[in-house]
């Protein structure tokens, strides 16, 4: 009995890490739409059992990023365009709401991390790796979202900014002005960290309208 306690918080603890690997894995694209996900290899490229592997899978798939099929295997879930109107219809309102309840809720220590995020992103050279600046996207947009201090709309702006971003990845050959997208995080940092609520919510707005626009300027 005291084994199988004591053993839940590992457990646990492995399916949260092969959860985030094979999110960050299927957001970015590295493993491609439509391509079968290997339990085998995982397992042993990861160094986890069977089951932290099919948890993880279990949540992917609830997040739309994984479809498994009875017989067949679990496969990454396309990237369909034509979803870009409905993914941007729950981001413009909750990226906004997001954007305010930061400003308004986030702590001390939450300001001073944002404030260390802001300047590394004010002081870097511009990147000509697109991938690279997705990235650093993703990253700020979790960091804003774990201010908010509500695990339930924090999921759920993560899940929706994943699909956005595998999105994005579709068109990375393709895009410019990749730099000054990330460059907007600048100033929605600095609304947070001084608390202006409603600056905040309009520049969250902006990015998130500029994201649409950019993706329909190529399709």
């Amino acid at each position: 009995m005291n084994t199988r306690v004591n053993d839940e918080p590992a457990a646990s603890s492995l399916t949260e890490q092969a959860y985030a690997v094979l999110r960050d894995r299927l957001v970015m694209l590295e493993i491609k739409p439509g391509e079968p996900i290997n339990e085998e290899r995982l397992r042993t490229e990861l160094g986890v059992g069977r089951t932290p592997i099919r948890e993880a899978l279990k949540r992917l798939e609830q997040e739309r990023l994984v479809v498994a099929y009875p017989r067949r295997g679990t496969f990454a879930t396309d990237v369909n365009i034509s979803d870009l109107s409905h993914i941007s219809e729950v981001r413009r309102t909750l990226e906004p709401l997001a954007a305010a309840a930061a400003a308004e809720r986030a702590t001390a220590e939450d300001r001073a991390a944002l404030t260390e995020l802001r300047s590394r992103l004010d002081t870097a050279p511009p990147s000509g790796d697109n991938t690279e600046l997705l990235r650093v996207d993703v990253g700020v947009h979790r960091s804003i979202y774990g201010c908010v201090h509500n695990p339930f709309l924090e999921d759920t702006l993560i899940s929706y900014d994943n699909l956005a971003t595998r999105i994005w990845c579709v068109f990375l050959p393709r895009l410019s002005g990749m730099a000054g997208h990330v460059d907007e995080h600048v100033p929605l940092l600095t609304a947070i960290v001084e608390g202006d609520s409603k600056k905040a919510s309009e520049l969250a707005l902006q990015h998130v309208v500029g994201f649409e626009r950019a993706i329909r300027a190529l399709i």
